[in-house]
């Protein structure tokens, strides 16, 4: 376990125009889970070291089915990252949660079903806790750091992970917002929240609001226009967040108190006599802590 901060962000281009970044540079990471989403573009600021990645690649090419979510974590980790912030445009099932509003989520219920979900297979099993997948001081960090750049911030939401890339039916809203009582909606956040958690990442996810889906009876269904125009106002408002976060975090880092760093402790099923090789061999950063113990 790391003693040094590095935060790790993930999200749209325009969180990473960061003022006062230094030593600023792109850099490419090769990962056996296959390549990124794009480069990781590296720096410092404020004395703590932080790595950006664009979820969905620069140029959007990826569309939410496509992410390579393994190697992207997987990166992150190689780079030396201990703390991952998720950044992502969600659409709201609440009236007071308002399109450029911010929710510090915690909680997902995954409707996902065509991605790669876990780094662990056939010749290594584990099973990791998901049951509270993201970290509650990390998430204390982003709500302190959201509030302070002046941006309206509800703590503690469900996110409802859908596969997209087409957005809900008018009965697939009201069942998750009416029925299952979630809060906001996206399409990213899944599998990367336990991704995260396999790699002994810390995560927190903060949905930036662009829409109401299509639930809501003043706004009908979802407008492409005026998710972009919000989009583009939300980008400012996370760039600003994204900046206030190394001070609140501090360079020195301790274990996490809520065990995100020690996910895999009691979590490898596998012999190590019956371990596959190659399939070791690929979990070097991600598991290497326990796997080479």
């Amino acid at each position: 376990m790391s003693d040094t901060t590095m935060i790790g962000v993930i999200g749209g281009s325009g969180i990473y125009d960061i003022d006062g970044l230094e030593n600023a540079k792109w850099v490419d990471v090769k990962s056996p889970w296959g390549t990124p989403s794009d480069q990781v573009l590296t720096g410092t600021l404020e004395g703590v070291a932080m790595a950006f990645l664009p979820r969905h690649g620069r140029g959007h090419v990826h569309s939410p089915t496509t992410v390579p979510y393994r190697a992207n974590i997987d990166a992150l980790k190689r780079l030396g990252v201990t703390d991952v912030i998720s950044v992502s445009a969600c659409g709201s099932f609440r009236e007071e949660m308002a399109p450029g509003d911010f929710v510090v989520v915690d909680q997902f219920i995954d409707r996902t079903f065509a991605r790669e979900k876990s780094f662990f297979g056939t010749g290594c099993v584990a099973h990791v806790s998901v049951a509270h997948p993201t970290c509650p001081r990390l998430s204390d960090a982003c709500e302190t750091a959201a509030r302070d750049a002046g941006v309206t911030v509800h703590r503690g939401g469900t996110y409802l992970a859908m596969e997209g890339p087409q957005f809900s039916t008018l009965a697939e809203s009201k069942l998750y917002r009416e029925v299952w009582g979630c809060d906001v909606i996206g399409m990213t956040n899944m599998p990367e929240a336990k991704l995260a958690r396999e790699a002994e990442l810390c995560y927190a996810s903060v949905a930036m609001i662009t829409d109401y889906d299509s639930w809501h009876p003043d706004h009908g269904e979802v407008d492409v226009t005026q998710i972009i125009a919000t989009l583009m106002g939300n980008a400012d408002k996370g760039r600003a967040m994204v900046a206030k976060l190394p001070n609140l975090l501090g360079q020195n880092r301790e274990a996490c108190p809520h065990g995100c760093d020690r996910a895999l402790e009691f979590a490898i099923l596998t012999a190590p006599d019956a371990r596959d090789p190659e399939l070791v061999s690929k979990l070097d950063a991600v598991a290497g802590r326990m796997l080479n113990a």
